[in-house]
Order: C-alpha cells, then sequence, then structure tokens
C-alpha cells in the first residue's frame, strides 16, 4: 500500500511544480502537452517495467534516508 501513497504524492507534487512553472511562464502549455504525450507513449514501451522498478527504488532510498 505504501508503493501507491508514495507514487500518488510524487503524482500531486509534478502536478503543483508544473501549475508553478505555467502559472509563471517559465513553462509553456505546448512544453506540457508534449511532455505529457512523450510520458504516455514512454509508458507504453518495455521500457515502462525498468522505469517504474527504478522510480520505485529511489523512492525506497529516499524513505530510509529520510525517514
Amino acid at each position: 500500500m505504501t508503493p501507491v501513497i508514495v507514487h500518488l504524492s510524487a503524482v500531486v507534487l509534478l502536478g503543483v511544480l508544473l501549475a508553478l512553472l505555467l502559472r509563471y511562464r517559465v513553462l509553456r502549455l505546448l512544453d506540457c502537452v508534449l511532455s505529457g504525450s512523450f510520458g504516455f507513449l514512454l509508458a507504453s514501451t518495455s521500457l515502462a517495467p525498468l522505469l517504474h522498478s527504478a522510480l520505485a527504488w529511489f523512492f525506497t532510498t529516499l524513505g530510509t534516508i529520510l525517514p
């Protein structure tokens, strides 16, 4: 159950970061659309399990460093 909570927190954090970057015009809307499209396309490739494992490892390591 913990990986789901960490994943959801990461999604919310990235969403807030993207909203702030859009608000202060550091990031354009087209950049967000292209990044999101790339993410969705990447998630459907054979690299998706590797990326998921790498992110899970990163957040697990981060959780042990910062309890």
